[in-house]
């Protein structure tokens, strides 16, 4: 048994909550922009004071509709920035916020409203408001339903004309540090989705201790964060609390699509991703070098990148030579890299899932250090990152300060900390399960070493037991196998047969390209392709690179393409991208069998 923790920085304060913060900064840097958000597609500065002018309006409205110390308040909306001022006014009103996915199923809304015994319920769009009033009689405690769009705002504004300001004060305050803020579903890779109570003090342990740490990235009137992920997931409601805490100024984006777009008129100084985001940047700038001619220079350049990174690491740094083939590097190809990113930035901080040794070294090549990070839901994001100043590619970092992160005699990873969450909502056997022995167990497997890093190297109930007794972890092999440009996602299979094999499916942005190039017809689809020559020598050469990762016992011997990609609409898919193994294992078990026919 091993186990390593670092010092807390921050103070969790006993008798605070979270609107301390939007108090704090109107108090401190009244005319410092918090947050900025999109009018008439210019981005336009909201500054302290007018932010907590904003959200004590809406809180005013709430408390006026009966909004009562300690209700549930669902919020389902994508990431815009009425979600982070209805956050603060829930709080403000006393209340817990309920984050629902705006992607949900009228089914998933309902359990989640219900489980959580919602009283009310705000949604951005027309569609959600038709999800939730679909399973309306089985709600019986939803009292409110408010549409972002249709005008909830200054429906609130007009409820709460007569609420005093006192009032508000008087209802911020009430909640302390152990009370809850937020419950925040699981996205549920299998089963019903699990209520994590992630408390006031959760928030405050886990964003201040990161500010604190991060503190460079995090410099009041200097820094900003250009928010893309879900709120609905614990990861993006981090990126929505930290730099307000900080503070820094915060922008606000629904979706991805036009992600390059909003980075160069935003310019953020820090972005927070996923890896599906970083290899897509990567991915895009290696189709396009080569549909211009300059595959070749783009392959160097990030050769020479990946190299001046490594030797960075090294006691004597890069030599003089490669530091000259990095300078022209630089003027050629990273520049422009950079400036898809924004043109600011020097830093990103990524999470929910691996990003791989090579892509990490690629990226602080160019001069842009991605910051790998490991957490869950019940940790309140991230309980371990890697620090600014002295990085480890290839870990997840160090604890969170004022944490504990501990590897049980069977390689599973524990925790213990301020920022835990509280337990289950309404689920006191999955409680007591997950925090036995006072210490939660995250169902991952890893290691650290004698710096205190961490790496995951799977899942305990992801392992796969050959017929031949041989542990597969599939993470490590499928994420190497998921980098390719073509794969969309990867799943390895092999419980309890002879060896291990993969599903695979195929990313249909850049499929259009591929074919183009290689003189498949116009339209060509994964379908028409699956069999194609050309396609599986591709995918062939994605799995030889992910088997080079792993020992041959565990290599990929055989691979099906399969006609569709997976999705959440589909299924496969959680709102936070998780693969639902269970689910893919049972709709594509004639696939399975045919890995394994002779």
């Amino acid at each position: 048994m091993r186990e390593f923790s670092l010092p807390a920085l921050y103070e969790v304060p006993a008798d605070g909550n979270l609107t301390d913060i939007v108090r704090r900064n109107a108090a401190q840097h009244p005319n410092v922009a918090v947050m900025a958000r999109k009018v008439d597609g210019v981005w336009q500065d909201v500054t302290a004071t007018a932010f907590l002018t904003e959200v004590h309006a809406a809180a005013k409205g709430l408390i006026a509709s009966g909004i009562q110390p300690g209700d549930r308040v669902g919020l389902m909306s994508r990431t815009r920035y009425e979600w982070t001022l209805l956050d603060f006014a829930i709080w403000c009103a006393g209340a817990v916020t309920v984050p629902v996915y705006e992607t949900s199923s009228p089914e998933q809304v309902q359990w989640i409203l219900s489980d959580s015994g919602a009283t009310a319920c705000i949604v951005e769009l027309d569609g959600h408001t038709a999800a939730v009033e679909s399973v309306r009689e089985t709600l019986p405690a939803l009292k409110h339903v408010w549409g972002i769009e249709a005008g909830a705002l200054e429906e609130l504004g007009r409820l709460g004309q007569g609420v005093t300001d006192a009032t508000v004060e008087e209802r911020s305050s009430q909640a302390r540090a152990d009370d809850p803020a937020t419950i925040v579903y699981t996205s549920g890779t299998t089963g019903r989705p699990k209520g994590c109570v992630l408390t006031h003090r959760s928030f405050f342990a886990e964003c201040g201790n990161i500010v604190e740490r991060l503190r460079p990235l995090f410099r009041t009137g200097e820094c900003s964060v250009l928010l893309f992920l879900p709120l609905a997931h614990v990861f993006g409601r981090l990126v929505q609390i930290a730099p307000m805490m900080a503070p820094i100024k915060l922008g606000c984006v629904p979706d991805i699509k036009n992600l390059t777009d909003e980075l160069a008129a935003f310019r953020p100084t820090l972005v927070l991703g996923v890896p599906r985001v970083f290899e897509k940047v990567y991915n895009s700038a290696r189709a396009k070098a080569q549909a211009d001619g300059k595959g070749k220079i783009f392959d160097k350049a990030a050769d020479t990148a990946i190299a001046y990174s490594k030797a960075l690491d090294t006691p004597t740094g890069p030599s003089l030579g490669l530091k000259i083939k990095h300078r022209t590097f630089d003027k050629l190809v990273y520049s422009k890299l950079r400036a898809v990113l924004g043109g600011k930035g020097e830093y990103a901080i990524s999470g929910g899932a691996p990003l791989g040794e090579r892509l990490g070294h690629f990226f602080r090549g160019i001069g842009f250090t991605v910051l790998e990070g490991y957490g869950l839901t019940e940790s309140c994001a991230a309980t371990a990152f890697n620090p600014w100043d002295r990085q480890k590619i290839g870990t997840v970092g160090q604890p969170l300060p004022g944490s504990v992160v501990r590897i049980a005699d069977d390689g599973e990873v524990l925790l213990h900390g301020e920022h835990l969450f509280k337990g289950y909502w309404n689920n006191e056997a999955a409680t007591a399960e997950a925090l036995a022995d006072g210490w939660f167990h995250t169902g991952d497997i890893g290691t650290l070493d004698e710096d205190g890093y961490l790496r995951i190297t799977g899942r305990k109930k992801e392992i796969i037991v050959t017929a031949g007794g041989k542990n597969v972890a599939p993470a490590v092999i499928e994420d190497r196998i998921r980098a390719h440009a073509l794969v969309a996602e990867c799943m390895v299979v092999g419980d309890g047969r002879p060896f291990v094999g993969a599903l695979v499916t195929i990313d249909e942005e850049f499929l259009g390209r591929w074919a183009q190039d290689h003189g498949k017809p116009a339209g060509a689809t994964a379908a028409s392709l699956r069999d194609d020559p050309d396609l599986n020598a591709a995918i062939q050469a994605a799995v030889d690179d992910g088997n080079a990762a792993v020992s041959k016992a565990e290599s990929v011997r055989k691979f099906r393409i399969l006609s569709s990609q997976f999705s959440e609409e589909s299924g496969h898919l959680t709102p936070s991208l998780k693969l639902k193994r269970n689910v893919v294992a049972k709709d594509y078990a004639d696939e399975i069998e045919a890995i394994y026919a002779k």
